[in-house]
């Protein structure tokens, strides 16, 4: 693995580290080790233990290819699902494109 230093905004750099709690979560409960998932993911236990810590330096396939070895790669589609903020300014921009045609 690459050693890159990515820097990130202390709220995300916290939602990295709970992705990663997460992951571990998920490993423990299913009672694998480091080893069968990283081995499953065709990484290595270091890169392994990388994701566990939510690094932003690994990259994110390699979570990806961890979340369907825990049989979670559905999860993974959930990401931004829900764009309100999105859906609202598509609408407003609807909107006001109907105002002006009228």
């Amino acid at each position: 693995m690459k050693n890159r230093n990515t820097v990130l905004l202390p709220k995300l750099a916290k939602a990295m580290t709970i992705l990663g709690e997460n992951i571990k979560l998920a490993r423990l409960r299913r009672k694998l080790t480091a080893e069968q998932v990283a081995e499953r993911a065709g990484i290595s236990r270091r890169t392994l233990v990388s994701v566990e810590k939510g690094l932003p330096s690994v990259a994110m396939g390699i979570y990806v290819q961890v979340l369907f070895v825990l049989g979670l790669s559905d999860d993974i589609v959930k990401v931004a699902a829900d764009d309100k903020l999105g859906r609202k300014l598509q609408d407003s921009k609807l909107i006001g494109t109907k105002n002006n045609q009228a």
